[in-house]
């Protein structure tokens, strides 16, 4: 399994950003797939998941109402969509991928989470 991750960037408080996740090796609805991020001195911390072939989404309560995670099965991929983005949501973004067929469950755990992008880096600034 690989996962490609893509756009992120610098943008100003209040702005949108749109992450991609590209997965390739094996069968994409198989798979949960999650979004974690990390800043400097901090854990890893989820953010937002999607379950395998139900698409069940969970998200973290600091960034609810903001962030959107969304499946594409047909294109192998994961988008987290994020709007008004705050300075504390600046952090290298990680998708993260685990085997979890025919199932509504999603660990909200990075130790639960086999697979792992590259990471892109978001910087916000007012």
């Amino acid at each position: 399994v690989q996962l490609l991750t893509s756009g992120g960037g610098l943008v100003h408080t209040g702005e949108s950003l749109r992450l991609s996740c590209t997965f390739s090796g094996r069968a994409f609805s198989d798979y949960a797939i999650a979004w974690f991020r990390q800043a400097p001195g901090n854990e890893r911390s989820f953010v937002a998941g999607s379950s395998s072939r139900t698409a069940n989404t969970t998200y973290a309560t600091s960034i609810k109402d903001r962030f959107t995670i969304s499946r594409d099965n047909a294109e192998s991929s994961v988008y987290l969509q994020m709007n008004t983005l705050k300075f504390e949501d600046a952090a290298v973004y990680y998708c993260a991928a685990e085997y979890r067929p025919f199932t509504n469950a999603l660990s909200t755990r990075p130790e639960d989470y086999t697979y792992w992008g590259q990471g892109t880096q978001v910087t916000v600034s007012s």
